[in-house]
């Protein structure tokens, strides 16, 4: 029974002491909880500055859509008045070529049946070009029109090029800084600690980017 009242002295002990170790654990739990809340901000954030960043125009990726598609570059430039006007220049030689074509294709046939000299086969261009008119001038006709075919296919190969040239132009033209700041300083400067000569300070842009020219003066 004498042992009744130590153990009852020593419950309030026991209790002082766990109390501390609760809260020394609530207090751990919680800094975790903070340091949790933390780094999730932290990749919130990085996600979101990935995402506002300014994207990149690429040249390649304008040159890529155009010669894919005509006018897509220019779409992907936003210059979207352009795009009339390419189809417009490829649309304009194709039809040349087309016309071209057709019209070789007639006088080739029409000197094929002039050569083989027979009466009873006759081509479309008789009332036009009668039996006494000499198959060679059919013949330069032809060559002529087989001339344009040439020139058709060239100038649209020249349209499709100044396409994709177009579009890979103005994309670089895109990411280039023609702000009005442009500064230029002269001033005298000491080169190597010995020699005297002009430093030039170029200022370009908002960025502030320099370049620095050197030149002597003297010894």
């Amino acid at each position: 029974m004498a042992a009744l009242p130590a153990m009852a002295a020593s419950l309030p002990q026991q209790q002082d002491t766990v109390a501390p170790v609760i809260k020394h654990a609530a207090d751990t739990a919680g800094g975790l909880v903070m340091q949790a809340d933390t780094a999730i901000s932290g990749n919130r954030s990085a996600v979101d500055a990935k995402f506002n960043e300014p994207s990149i125009h690429s040249p390649r990726k304008a040159a890529l859509y155009s010669a894919i598609l005509p006018g897509l570059g220019q779409a992907y430039n936003k210059e979207y008045w352009k795009i009339p006007l390419v189809y417009a220049a490829i649309g304009t030689c194709t039809g040349f070529f087309i016309f071209n074509m057709n019209e070789y294709k007639r006088y080739r046939d029409a000197y094929r049946i002039r050569m083989l000299n027979n009466p009873d086969i006759h081509d479309e261009f008789e009332d036009i070009y009668p039996r006494t008119y000499p198959a060679e001038a059919i013949k330069v006709i032809r060559d002529q029109y087989r001339q344009y075919v040439d020139l058709s296919v060239l100038f649209f190969v020249l349209s499709y090029g100044l396409n994709i040239i177009d579009a890979t132009v103005f994309a670089h033209l895109r990411s280039f800084d023609v702000s009005n700041d442009l500064t230029l300083r002269v001033s005298p400067t000491i080169i190597n600690n010995r020699t005297l000569g002009i430093g030039v300070n170029i200022s370009i842009g908002g960025g502030k980017k320099t370049r620095q020219g050197l030149f002597y003066a003297g010894r």
